[in-house]
Parts: structure tokens; C-alpha cells; sequence
């Protein structure tokens, strides 16, 4: 399985990058998708709702200000959603944390902390080493590695 990366404009890929690099860390397979919630609403549903059938395991949205990527995102499917608050506007991130958060009963979305994208892989990395030993063992490893 592999892992989705959305964000909701180019410009959030600084931020974003944090995901990427601790999924290439692992050797975990993932794809970048530039798609908003707000401008691109058609493609963001086609993708989610054909996500699990095109071998995603997870998917990890970062938007800032309103930040309904990830609700939208979880709208159309059932896999883990996680969601990524960015700090783009003059509230530092607040608007999007709790945008993010705050999804109603039956469409969950997991949320980590402002600007914390490479948190939101590490997440993922979990939720997949459920079904996939090497994955289970590289985090073991890696937690290992914080222990010392």
C-alpha cells in the first residue's frame, strides 16, 4: 500500500515536504497531489472516493486558513484520513487546527499539530505497519533510535 500526500496549493509543499521526506525514509511508496477542497471540489471527490481501489492505504491532507481539505477528503472514503493544519493566514495556523479537528460524528479526521506534516507520516507509517512488518520493524528501529 502507499500513501497519499494532498495538499491544497503548490505553495503548500514547503510545509508539506516534512511527509515526503520521512516517507522516503522508510521506503514507503507515495504520490503528491496539488487539490483544493475550495477550487478543484469535482477532483478532490473523484480521487478520494477511487483512492482505496488505487491502492492508497492513507491519506494525508495539509491546507491552511478554512482548511476542509481533509473533511472533504474523508467525505468520500473510508480510509484513514489525516489531517495537517497550515499556518498561511494571520492566525498562525489556529483557523486551520481547528477547521481540521472538528468533523462531524462519522467522518473522522486524525489531526496533528500545526506545520506538522513529517508527524502526520510518521501516523501513517503506523496505521499501515498493522499489516506490514517491515514497516512495523523500521518504526521500532526509528524509536529505538529516539530512546538513545
Amino acid at each position: 500500500m502507499r500513501i497519499a500526500i494532498l495538499m491544497g496549493s503548490e505553495k503548500d509543499m514547503l510545509k508539506m515536504q516534512g511527509a515526503a521526506d520521512v516517507l522516503d525514509g522508510f521506503g514507503i511508496d507515495h504520490d503528491v497531489h496539488v487539490m483544493s477542497a475550495h477550487r478543484t471540489p469535482a477532483q478532490v471527490a473523484e480521487f478520494a472516493a477511487g483512492a482505496r481501489d488505487a491502492g492508497y492505504g492513507v491519506i494525508i491532507c495539509g491546507a491552511g486558513k478554512a482548511a476542509h481539505l481533509a473533511g472533504a477528503v474523508a467525505a468520500f472514503t473510508t480510509l484513514p484520513v489525516i489531517g495537517v493544519p497550515i499556518a498561511a493566514g494571520s492566525l498562525g495556523g489556529l483557523d486551520a487546527l481547528l477547521s481540521t479537528v472538528q468533523m462531524p460524528t462519522g467522518i473522522p479526521v486524525a489531526t496533528v499539530a500545526v506545520d506538522s506534516a513529517a508527524n502526520a507520516a510518521y501516523l501513517a507509517a503506523s496505521i499501515l505497519s498493522m499489516t506490514d512488518d517491515h514497516i512495523a520493524d523500521a518504526l521500532e528501529d526509528y524509536r529505538e533510535g529516539l530512546r538513545t
